[in-house]
């Protein structure tokens, strides 16, 4: 059953990390037309996206091969991805043009990779270290 649930996060995380990379990808190298379609992009949020999106791919590997490293690399993610927010936080209050709806998405990845390193931490990193002991 375990092996299962490692399969299905692994899943989830790689359709997450590859939905987001070729949104961002898209918009970073103006690939089908997507960049006019997202209006008043902030691109240093973009670049944080794309480069998360990397480490979701490399992490879903870590589910799938137990890698105590996966937790770190997904808090890794988190961290990038709040001190943007927190940058993008003070771009906002300096008359910086954005899409409002860029706060809801940033809010709802954080708190996806967040979930995620938990996963990470409990199902791989605690159940290591019980086998250790």
């Amino acid at each position: 059953m375990k092996k299962k649930l490692h399969y299905l996060i692994a899943f989830l995380l790689a359709a997450f990390g590859l939905l987001t990379l070729f949104l961002s990808a898209s918009v970073i190298f103006d690939l089908f037309g997507i960049r006019a379609k997202e209006g008043n992009y902030v691109l240093f949020i973009v670049w944080a996206n794309f480069i998360s999106s990397i480490i979701y791919l490399v992490a879903s590997y870590g589910f799938v091969k137990n890698k105590n490293w996966t937790s770190t690399i997904l808090g890794i993610s988190a961290l990038i991805l709040i001190n943007a927010f927190i940058c993008f936080i003070i771009y906002i209050y300096t008359d910086g043009v954005h899409e409002t709806k860029t706060i809801g998405a940033m809010i709802f990845r954080i708190v996806v990779t967040i979930i995620f390193v938990a996963f990470a931490y409990f199902t791989i990193n605690k159940k290591n270290q019980i086998n250790i002991n």
